[in-house]
């Protein structure tokens, strides 16, 4: 099974293994969103996630608490660099 990322921007939609690492797919397959410390703390990876079944693990601690200093006012954000894929998702970048 996989499933699929897409993006807000427009960039071709990018099939992820659920067992891959969503950060390397994503970087190797040159998507918008970019990353930095690539372990859940810069925020760099912040983005908007959105799953049509609104199937989403939920955040770690960690994740919270990243997100509350660099998202504060989006619910929906997410670290791409912590979240494993468990469905579709479609994506914006937060920071450009």
């Amino acid at each position: 099974m996989e499933y699929v990322v897409s993006f807000k921007s427009g960039h071709a939609p990018i099939r992820v293994d659920p067992s891959a690492a969503l950060q390397d797919v994503l970087t190797a397959a040159n998507s918008p969103v970019l990353f930095g410390c690539r372990t859940g703390i810069c925020g760099t990876c912040a983005s908007r996630v959105e799953s049509p079944s609104g199937s989403l693990p939920a955040a770690s601690d960690d994740e919270r608490e990243t997100l509350k200093l660099f998202c504060p006012s989006e619910p929906a954000a997410r670290l791409l660099c912590q979240l494993k894929p468990c469905a579709d998702i479609r994506v914006e970048p937060l920071h450009p």
